[in-house]
Order: structure tokens, then sequence, then C-alpha cells
């Protein structure tokens, strides 16, 4: 078992730590029997999303007048959730984490009718989602995006290309964002986007270290009715961001979670195993640099939970708080498994082992949702914002 002291901390209740518990018990049931099988990876998402659904997980991803567990989502289970999963499985995290952004902009600022048109088939595992955000020439700097949208009769019109799109190929839904010329030259606009319709296409599939569905999807006077709209038009930015405001978050819980797993490795490895007389974990070196992970998973866990808590407390806004807790568990993540690869030699570099999947799997997380460059930029920009 894991350990999971942090859930004394006081950004917890008794609620946090009973999920913690059902989840610890579930994943070996439904998620372990699955791991080292996602040959076919489009496959094997699809079973995760829908065995999530049956346990009841993914209701924690939606607010709860469309069935979730919370009136909104709550961050603290959210990144509970990320961090047991990724512990267990990058690929189980990587389908829960994705029901939860491609549904956000829907959730937090969709309509009544939208929410209760789209959400529950969220949690039932009936649709998969995806959010449609990056594009060839718009990662980082979103506001350089060129895809776009005009209103044409009682809907609108979609044309462009995104790309780095996660579950491009089998979601049933998209959200897309575009720009809005209509509003003004900073206009922008969120759309739902189903992926049978005639002008969205899948064009490209895109391989990556830690292998998940990944691709370029091509909307080509790609029609939607005015309902498809969220929020108003010309405030698409803040729906994209407002969504990863709290997203952002739960990229640090994921990373946390391949940091425990790393940790909890290099522990086992290191006590079993024996050289120059005694076993590795005796030696100072090995000592030190088990310290050193434990510190850094137990920094970031602060930093995750403090802004989980902090937006689940009532505040607005956690742009400061979400960059910090992002930039430093996934940079610190990555230190923690390097190091577990390193004491357990060439063990850790063998293909399929667990410390060389988390070495491959951690790595994107530096970069989606916000770079780490991007999160010091964002943290400067608060503190001298006063």
């Amino acid at each position: 078992m894991p350990d999971r002291t942090f859930l004394t901390w006081p950004f917890f209740d008794e609620g946090h730590r009973r999920l913690a518990a059902e989840l610890d018990a579930w994943i070996p049931r439904e998620i372990a029997p699955l791991a080292g099988s996602h040959g076919e990876v489009d496959a094997a998402c699809r079973e995760l999303v829908r065995r999530l659904a049956a346990g009841g997980w993914l209701r924690y991803a939606i607010p709860a007048a469309q069935g979730g567990v919370h009136e909104r989502l709550e961050v603290r289970s959210l990144c509970l959730i990320r961090e047991l999963l990724a512990h267990a499985s990058g690929l189980a995290d990587f389908a829960f984490a994705m029901q939860g952004l491609g549904a956000g902009p829907i959730s937090l600022f969709g309509s009544d009718e939208q929410r209760a048109r789209w959400l529950p088939a969220v949690a039932a595992g009936d649709a998969v989602m995806a959010f449609a955000l990056s594009e060839p020439d718009a990662g980082s700097d979103v506001a350089a995006m060129s895809t776009t949208a005009r209103a044409d009769g009682d809907g609108y019109v979609i044309d462009g290309r995104k790309t780095w799109i996660s579950n491009a190929g089998i979601a049933d839904r998209y959200t897309v964002f575009a720009r809005f010329p209509a509003a003004g030259e900073r206009g922008f606009a969120a759309f739902v986007v189903d992926a049978d319709n005639p002008g969205l296409r899948v064009s490209e599939r895109i391989d990556v270290t830690a292998p998940h569905p990944l691709g370029t999807v091509e909307l080509d006077e790609c029609r939607v009715g005015a309902d498809a709209l969220l929020g108003e038009a010309g405030g698409g930015m803040k729906v994209a961001l407002g969504t990863l405001d709290i997203f952002r978050s739960t990229v640090g819980a994921a990373a946390l979670g391949f940091a425990r797993r790393a940790l909890d490795e290099a522990v086992a490895f290191t006590t079993r195993r024996h050289a120059f007389g005694s076993a590795l974990s005796d030696h100072q070196l090995t000592r030190a640099s088990l310290a050193e992970m434990a510190v850094a998973v137990d920094t970031s866990a602060l930093l995750v939970y403090r802004a989980a808590w902090t937006r689940d407390g009532g505040a607005a806004r956690v742009t400061r708080e979400a960059a910090m807790a992002k930039l430093h568990a996934t940079e610190s993540a990555q230190q923690v498994i390097d190091r577990a690869v390193q004491l357990l030699g060439a063990r850790g570099v063998v293909a399929g082992s667990t410390v060389e999947s988390l070495y491959r799997e951690v790595r994107a997380l530096r970069i989606y949702e916000g770079t780490s460059e991007i999160q010091k930029l964002v943290i400067a920009g608060q503190l001298l914002a006063g």
C-alpha cells in the first residue's frame, strides 16, 4: 500500500479519505489486470473509460445536477483520483483526465440545457471527450490560434486545424476553440462539436513516447447550431483559461502519482537488492537519494493540494497556485523518476518495466496544459501584478 499519511493533512476531510480507500481497493480489481495490455491503445482507452464509469469515478468529473458527486467540480477529489490512478497506470489516469478536461468547459461555462444534454453521457462513459485548443502554430501562445468561427444563419461555421489533440480518433465529442473575428481582435469562442459532424475529420494520428490516442483534427466548413456555443461569442479565451485554471492542478497530481510510484519502486528494490555485502538501502548514497526523492514527493503534494484546497474553498481563480503546483510537481517527478532509474541500474531501462514506463509517461506532463516555461511566466506575472 502506498503512503497515505498525507490524507491526514488539513486539506482533506473524511470524505476524501473514504474516496482514497475505496479507489485503492478498486484499482487492483479493475485497473491492475489491464496493465501491460495496451497494445491497442484506442480499445484500451475505451475500456478504461467504461470501467471508470462503471466504478462511479467519472461522476467526480461532472456537477451533481447532472449526476455527479459534488455540486461543482471539486478539485481535491479530481487530484486524488488522478494521483491514485497515475500511481497504478498512466493510461488510466489519461482516460479519467480527458473526460474531465474535455467536459470541463461544459461543466464550468455551459448553460443548464447544455449540461443536461451532454454531461450525463460523460459520467456514464457513453461519450469520450476531447479538448481541442492547440494548433500547429499555437501551442503555448494560445492567442495565436488561426482556427476561425463565423456566424452563419442560425448557427456557426468553424474552419481550421487543431493538433496534439488527446483522444483524437476515439472521441465522440470535441470542445473546440476558435478565433471569433466578429467580436474583435481578442475575440474567441468555444463550441461543442460531435465527432460525426461532416465538417470534422481526424487527418493524422501522432505516436508519442507514452502511447495514447493523439492526433490532428481538421475543421472544414464545420457547421454547428447556436446551441453548440459555450458561454458568449467572444468569450472563448475565458472558457479555455478558466478550465485550465482547475485542471492544471490535476496535472500536478498525476505527476505526483508517478513520482510516488517511482519512490515506492526504489525503496522496494534497494531494500531487497544486496551489493558489497549489504542491502543497497544501507549505503549512504542510496539513502541520500531516497531522502531527496521523498522530500520532492511531499513538497509536490503540499503545492498540489494547497491549490486544490484554495479553489475548493471558494477562490474565483487559483492561477498562481495552480501554476506553482504544476511546475514543481512535474519537474520534481521527472527528477524522482530519473533517480529511481539510476537506483535500479540496468533493470531501470528494461523496456516495459515499471520505472522505464514512468520515465516515458512523465515527460509530456512538463509540456501539455502549459509548459514549465509558461508556468514560470504565469507565476512571475502574478507576482509583478501585485
